[in-house]
C-alpha cells in the first residue's frame, strides 16, 4: 500500500507541475488562440490532479497540490531559456517536453505491479488525459515551432 501512495504521489506531483507549466506557457504565448488552448489544458490538467488527489486520500493520503521540487526548478530555468526565444515557440517546446515526461512517468506506473486494480483504474483514466494532451502538444508543436 505504501509502494502505491507513492506512485500516486509521484503521478500527483508531476500532474501538477505540469499544469503549472501549461499555466507559465499560456503566459508566454502571444498567439491568442495559443493561449486559450493552453489555459484549457491547464484546466483538464488541474481534473487530473484531483482525481489523483481523491485516490490518494481514500487510501488515506494527503492530498498533494504543491508540486515536486524539480517541477520548480525546472520552470524556473525554462523562464530563463525563454527569455532568449519566440514566445510562441518557446511555449509549444516547454509544453511539447513536459508532455513526452509525464506520459512517460504514467506508463511506467501502469507497467507497475504494485497497483491495485482499483487504483489501476484511477490511474488508467488520468493516463487517458495525459495521453490527449501528448497529441494536442504534438499539434501544437507542428503549428508554432
Amino acid at each position: 500500500m505504501a509502494t502505491q501512495l507513492s506512485i500516486l504521489e509521484t503521478l500527483t506531483d508531476t500532474a501538477v507541475d505540469s499544469a503549472l507549466g501549461y499555466e507559465t506557457a499560456s503566459e508566454k504565448a502571444e498567439n491568442s488562440g495559443l493561449k486559450q488552448t493552453l489555459r484549457e489544458q491547464a484546466g483538464k490538467r488541474r481534473d487530473t490532479v484531483r482525481i489523483l488527489n481523491a485516490e490518494i486520500v481514500r487510501l488515506g493520503g494527503k492530498a498533494r497540490e504543491s508540486g515536486s521540487t524539480m517541477g520548480a526548478a525546472h520552470r524556473a530555468f525554462t523562464s530563463l531559456a525563454d527569455a532568449f526565444e519566440d514566445s510562441n515557440e518557446a511555449a509549444v517546446e516547454r509544453v511539447e517536453e513536459g508532455e513526452d515526461y509525464i506520459e512517460k512517468k504514467f506508463r511506467e506506473a501502469l507497467d507497475s505491479q504494485d497497483l491495485t486494480a482499483e487504483t489501476r483504474g484511477v490511474v488508467q483514466r488520468a493516463h487517458v488525459e495525459i495521453s490527449k494532451g501528448e497529441r494536442i502538444a504534438d499539434t501544437l508543436k507542428k503549428q508554432f515551432a
